[in-house]
């Protein structure tokens, strides 16, 4: 039985084909031109030399090109790895080297980077433009088949990392993304249908993006209105002028959205649904959204490596503010001590899941896979949380050493890589500190070398030339040591952090 979940979409453009499936600006894209688009890509695809099973890198942002890319990928049995396209020259050889990607797709503002780092893996780059894959010639033949795929095969590799600061691909399977989304769709959760217009400013590089949005939108046959970076007036003005029923976003932008002065005028009468995720949601902006905009907030749990929904405050239920919710259907969870045993009622523990959305392991890493997911199939999350008596959970801390800045994760250890390569520095340890709009700023203290030579500008610079934007230090600042325990590991919790002074 074929369970490749390209078959989403090709199930919708036999029900909804007229219907508009993609809004960017003036550009709309019916269920029916997707489907053709996303075949013709297959055919390039195949023509090209890409075979069931090969990799390949999808580096563009919110535009229909993604949409068009990632199922014409997956249609020709592929496996997608998507890449945000803010990553530098390093970062994208990382991902299409240790993904034997064979090939990426690489949008037009950020091809130089792209090229740079696919030459050093000896991937291919296809650039793309606005407008693109609509007139891919063929030879003639019928529309590429669904290539025929088992349900636990692989689909996507989606990138993520720990404390050990090299990124793991998270191998996410057709079966598990399509039940996640399968799941999405039920009316005690998002219940979306063919009439909603949904809110697409998540990166769909991300697995919230990529299941909540574009995937959960085109198993409804709903339409996606797309706004490929998120600004609060542009995202205002989607909201109203194209009638957006359901909001999908993380902290950052209910807060943006519930602070701009155009805010009260804009006609958001359309929202019925609002869905908060990535991060924790603070009580305040909660509330402060809901009663500014007339409209329920559900916040949710998930990860990269669980396709990426854990739990969710469903619909049909008492909503818990600073919850994330029950498990989802088909879903267990465990709080767990150091030992992975079951912590006493009422105790905090770290969080394990069990269930059809754990992802299948850590591409080619069977070492973090085995730490990760044991025998019994429970997956190990290095977060830390607490039970109510309801049975709906609360994240209290991570176990993992993360930042999340606007919603976006950041790992320590990377950035700490990237300043350890710089002659000047001696010892480096980043962290996050509490920024009002961002949740979390990524922040470094670096001691120097004897007799170095260097500003904190220059050290910033150095590294913001060689991570996406996101990652940098804004905040950096110079020390004589490092703060250290009796096995010389760096004792984050005791460095001092002085006054923000980078902007």
């Amino acid at each position: 039985m074929n369970q490749n979940l390209a078959l989403k979409l090709t199930a919708s453009a036999e029900r909804h084909g007229p219907c508009p499936a993609l809004k960017l600006d003036d550009t709309v894209l019916t269920y029916a031109e997707l489907d053709a688009a996303s075949a013709r890509v297959a055919e390039m695809l195949r023509a090209r030399g890409i075979n069931p099973g090969d990799r390949v890198g999808i580096m563009l942002p919110n535009v229909p090109q993604f949409a068009i890319a990632y199922y014409g990928v997956l249609r020709a049995g592929g496996v997608v790895v998507p890449m945000n396209v803010l990553l530098k020259q390093r970062e994208v050889a990382f991902y299409l080297g240790d993904s034997q990607a064979r090939l990426v797709f690489a949008w037009h503002e950020f091809a130089g980077e792209a090229a740079l780092g696919a030459s050093e893996a000896g991937a291919e780059v296809i650039v793309v433009s606005p407008g693109e894959f609509q007139d891919v010639p063929t030879d003639g033949a019928p529309p590429a088949a669904v290539v025929e795929r088992a349900g636990d095969g692989t689909a996507v590799i989606l990138y993520t990392s720990g404390t050990t600061g090299t990124p793991k691909g998270a191998e996410l399977t057709h079966a598990g993304l399509a039940r996640n989304v399968d799941v999405l769709l039920a009316g005690n959760m998002f219940g979306l249908a063919a009439q909603d217009v949904v809110f697409g400013a998540l990166p769909l590089f991300h697995a919230f993006g990529q299941a909540c949005s574009l995937n959960a939108t085109v198993s409804a046959g709903a339409c996606l209105a797309m706004l490929p970076r998120f600004d609060a007036a542009k995202a205002l003005g989607l909201l109203e002028s194209e009638r957006v029923t359901v909001f999908e976003g993380v902290p950052t932008m209910y807060s943006a959205l519930l602070n701009h002065p155009a805010r009260e005028r804009a006609d958001v009468s359309a929202l019925r649904l609002c869905v908060s995720g990535g991060a924790a949601l603070p009580v305040e902006v909660l509330y402060g959204f809901e009663a500014a905009f007339d409209c329920k907030v559900l916040e949710g749990y998930g990860m990269s490596e669980t396709s990426p929904v854990i739990a969710f405050n469903h619909s049909d239920r008492e909503r818990k503010a600073g919850s994330v919710g029950t498990p989802i259907a088909g879903v267990e969870i465990r709080l767990v001590d150091e030992a992975r045993t079951d912590v006493a009622p009422g105790h905090s523990g770290e969080i394990a899941v069990r269930g059809h959305n754990v992802m299948k392991g850590y591409w080619e890493r069977p070492d973090a896979t085995a730490e990760a997911i044991d025998p019994d199939g429970w997956f190990y999350t290095g977060d830390i949380g607490r039970v109510d008596a309801d049975g709906y959970y609360f994240i209290v801390d991570r176990k993992k050493d993360m930042i999340i800045r606007g919603g976006y994760n950041v790992y320590p250890r990377e950035i700490e890589e990237v300043l350890y390569e710089h002659p000047a520095v001696a010892d480096a340890a980043v962290v996050g500190i509490p920024h009002p709009a961002l949740g979390e700023e990524v922040a470094a203290a670096v001691a120097l070398n004897p007799d170095a030579d260097v500003t904190t500008d220059e050290l910033r610079d150095f590294v913001k030339r060689q991570v996406a934007a996101y990652k940098y230090p804004r905040e950096l600042w110079l020390v004589d040591e490092l703060p250290k325990g009796p096995t010389g590991k760096v004792l984050k919790r005791q460095i001092a952090v002085p006054a923000p002074t980078a902007s």
